[in-house]
Formats: C-alpha cells, structure tokens, sequence
C-alpha cells in the first residue's frame, strides 16, 4: 500500500487525480450531464496515456462525481445528478433555513466519510476476495455473471418486463459479429464493420450521453437564472454535532458498500436505500425531510461509500457494479488487462496505485469542497444548448478514434437513439449496458463450461459455489416475478374491503 501511494506521488499522476476531481465534480454539478458523462468524455484522453495514470484519471471523476452535484442540489433545489436527490428533501430546506454553508459542510464530512470507509474496505477485502476467485473455474464463474446480469432486473422504479427486454437486447447486440469459440458470424449482414462486432464504447457513450442530449433537446434546452451563486460557502460542522451522529456514518457506509458491491446497483441506488433506511431507524427520523443534518449525511454517506464496493467485484471478478465502473472496465480492457482474481499476481502495482490514488482524491476533495463552490455555480449559468453541443462532439471524437471509421460515430448516433426511446418508454439502460459488457463473458464461460463437463449443465448446480450463485440467481428471480402479484392481490382484496364497507 505504501509503494502504492509512494508511485502515485510524481507530478502527472497527481494531476491526472486533481483533474479528474474537478471534472467529476463539474460535469455532476451541471444538470443533464452526471459523473457517468463525466467518465465517458474522459475516456477517449486515456488512449494514449498509460494503464495506471488512464484508470487513476476515470476512478477519481467516479469518485468526485458523488460530491459535485450537491452544490445545486443544496443551494438551487437542481440535482445535477440523480445521486442527490435525496439531498433536496434535507439539505435544500436547511439551505432555506439559512444554514447553507451548514448543509454544505456536513455533505463534506459525509463524503469523506464514506469515502474513507468504502476504500478502506476495498483494500482489506479485494485481495482475499481474489485469492478465493482464483480457484474458480468455468462453471462458477458463469454463475457469477448470471447473478450480474439476474441483480440489475430488480433495481429501479421499472417494471421487471421493460428490465428483461432492456438486458435481452443488450445480450443480442453483444452476439453481433464473429463468435469467438467457433468462428461463425452471427448478424453481421456482410458487413465487414459488423464482423469485429458492435464495440461496447459506442453503446456505452450512445445510450448514456447522447440520448440525454436528445433527450433535452425534444423539450428544448434552458438553465436557470443563479444569481445567489456568489454568496455560497461551506461550514464543516463541529465535532460535538459530529458525535451524535455516528451511527448514521456507520449505518450508511455499509449500507452505500453493500449496494455498490450489488452489480447494477450503483450510487443512486445506495443514496435512496441510504436514505429510506435512515428515515425508517434513525433516532432523528422525524425531523428528516424539514433540514435535518441526518438526511443529508444518510445519503451522501452512502452514495460515496458505493465507489468503493462498486470497484470490490470489478477488480476481483471482472463485474462491473454500477455504470461508471462499465465504463472502467472498458478502460481496463482497452489497455489489455483483464480484471479479476489474477489481476492481484499481474498487475499488482497498478492496483496498489489505483488503492493510493483515492486516498489522495479524498483529500483532495476536502480543498476542493471549500475552493470549488462559487466556479461551479458559474458554470450552472451557462446554456444547456452550448454544453449539450460541446459533449456531443467530444462523444463523436472519441468514437471516431476507436478505429478511425465513420461507421462507428454512425453507431454512436444509433445507440443514441435506441437508449432515448427507451428512456422515452421507460425501459432501463443499465440492464442493456451491463448485457452488452457481460454477455460475451457468460457466453464464453458457459460454452466452456458445457465443452469441459460433456455438455451436463447440472454441474452449475453440483459444484459448492456455483450452486450457491445460481440458486440466489434463481430465488431472485421467482422473488421478482411473485412480488408485484402478491401486491396486486393485495391491493385487490383491500379495495373489495373498501367497497363492501361503502353503503
């Protein structure tokens, strides 16, 4: 750990983590763009840089980007991103209360917070963790990315129908091309582009960042008069307000860890559950949604503390736990590296690099917190339209710069458009991401798998681990389709007993 952080210690790799800490927190903080944006305009700059200053670069905006977005959030009601939501129901009431730089500051603390714990975690656990994976072999890891691909169904406010269809077509798009194991194309249509297959980039940047600019662009764009952008400040509370509150750092550092670590889950996801928990058990829960510091602390906590679960199966497994960690992942092997278990014997002084390197962003997220205020209120100022524009060209530039082929900007307007008519329908993108990214995986593994057992799939549920994988697999899978019938009777049986009791 020590060498780790000693390699960090030169002057382009400090800089690559203080750039990417200023972006993160910049493209979280303007509405329309997230920390998801801010990783995947990042991404075509880290082609020609080394392995571990490119994924130092993409870690640290993760990192920052749980922070950048509650400035508007807190001071104008505007989440940048939708990790801070819940940052409107407390620390925009406080705001209103006149205790800005209050609720500024306990999202401070929370983030370094959560942040120290969740990387703390990930340094203890990632190493042992891959000790275990290296004794896996085809059958568990295809029930490892059945579980990957089975959690993302689950998450979010949409039905479990529009998930299936959003991970099925993610699966069909990863087919596209030349089948590795045996040679034959599949939907390529003599296209010689086509035979290399859809690279997942394209999708990636397409379902994410183009169609939200379309997105906004059929509603048409606007950015809000901030005229109070000056006055704003950051107080860090005292320690004897801290002391009290303990039990919401820890409550919500292990809840924001465990989610990360949920493939598909991600920050969002962490800051909601953070904060329902916290409003269901928390010593304070009556005070939250009217500025109360817990609510503020319960879901930045845990949304931060997400980072560092979501890279725990990254780098042990290969599985991405959130979209930004995708996007690492497409980094990873861009740069010929393969995480999972061996990555720990390979590349081991990358890893230690990467541990060191979010130690130093949360450091320096501390001065950032109290020096960035005011310069990214300003940037809030600026048109929607003139950024939008702005990424847009990027985006196409960095798909361009895949294989300097036209086809694939023509690929990234596609996908753009398929992932704004899923939004526009309510279908999820992640489950179609995660598809794309781990359906060459599954495929691979299970037709080993089949080839080295003499095609008896039973031994997915012969074998210790796998078995324990596929069977959680399978019980989430009956628990979500039960679920909401069991709700509806429910619902129907309470409004038969409403209507028998009216005269």
């Amino acid at each position: 750990m020590g060498q780790g952080i000693i390699a960090d210690l030169n002057l382009f790799t400090l800089l690559m983590i203080l750039v990417g800490s200023i972006v993160g927190m910049v493209c979280a903080a303007v509405p329309g763009l997230t920390l998801i944006t801010g990783v995947i305009l990042a991404l075509p700059f880290t082609y020609a840089m080394d392995s571990t200053n490119a994924i130092i670069l993409l870690t640290s905006i993760y990192l920052a980007g749980t922070y950048g977005g509650a400035f508007p959030a807190i001071l104008f009601k505007i989440p940048g991103d939708p990790i801070h939501v819940p940052l409107l129901w407390d620390g925009y009431p406080m705001a209103r209360q006149g205790l800005a730089a209050k609720a500024l500051g306990w999202t401070l603390v929370a983030t370094v917070a959560g942040g120290l714990f969740s990387i703390i975690l990930l340094v203890l656990v990632s190493a042992p963790l891959a000790q275990v994976a290296l004794k896996f072999s085809s059958p568990e890891y295809f029930a490892i990315v059945f579980l990957g691909l089975t959690s993302v169904l689950f998450l979010g406010n949409v039905s479990l129908r529009h998930s299936i269809v959003s991970l099925a077509l993610g699966l069909l798009i990863a087919t596209v091309g030349v089948e590795g194991m045996f040679g034959v194309d599949r939907f390529t249509f003599g296209t010689p582009l086509l035979r290399g297959g859809i690279d997942y980039l394209n999708v990636l940047i397409g379902v994410y960042a183009v169609a939200e600019i379309f997105a906004r662009l059929e509603f048409g764009f606007s950015a809000p008069s901030l005229d109070t952008a000056s006055t704003a400040t950051t107080t860090l509370p005292s320690f004897k307000e801290l002391r009290p509150r303990l039990g919401t750092y820890l409550r919500s550092g292990i809840i924001g860890t465990f989610i990360g670590f949920v493939p598909g889950a991600g920050a969002t996801i962490a800051s909601f559950i953070g904060y329902g928990i916290e409003q269901q058990v928390g010593p304070n829960k009556k005070e939250m949604g009217k500025g109360a510091p817990e609510g503020i602390l319960a879901s930045q906590t845990a949304a931060t503390a997400s980072v560092g679960g979501a890279l725990i199966p990254l780098l042990t497994m290969g599985i991405p736990g959130s979209g930004a960690t995708a996007i690492i992942l497409g980094a990873f092997l861009l740069h010929g590296i393969q995480p999972g278990p061996a990555i720990f014997l390979n590349n081991g002084p990358l890893i230690y690099a990467i541990y060191g390197s979010l130690f130093i962003c949360v450091i320096m997220m501390i001065f950032l917190g109290f020096l960035s205020v005011r310069p990214l209120m300003k940037i809030l100022q600026a048109p929607e339209a003139v950024t939008s524009s702005f990424i847009l060209v990027l985006c196409m530039l960095g798909a361009y710069a895949l294989r300097s082929n036209l086809q694939d900007v023509w690929m990234l307007l596609i996908f753009g458009v398929v992932g704004y008519f899923l939004n526009r329908f309510d279908y999820p993108t992640t489950p179609l991401v995660l598809g794309v990214i781990l359906g060459p995986l599954a495929e691979s593994s299970f037709l080993t798998t089949m080839i080295s057992f003499k095609n008896d799939w039973t031994v997915l549920f012969t074998r210790p681990v796998s078995a324990v994988f596929m069977t959680v697999s399978i019980l989430s899978l009956v628990v979500a389709i039960l679920l909401p019938m069991w709700n509806k009777y429910k619902e129907r049986k309470l409004n038969k007993a409403h209507s028998d009791q009216l005269p």
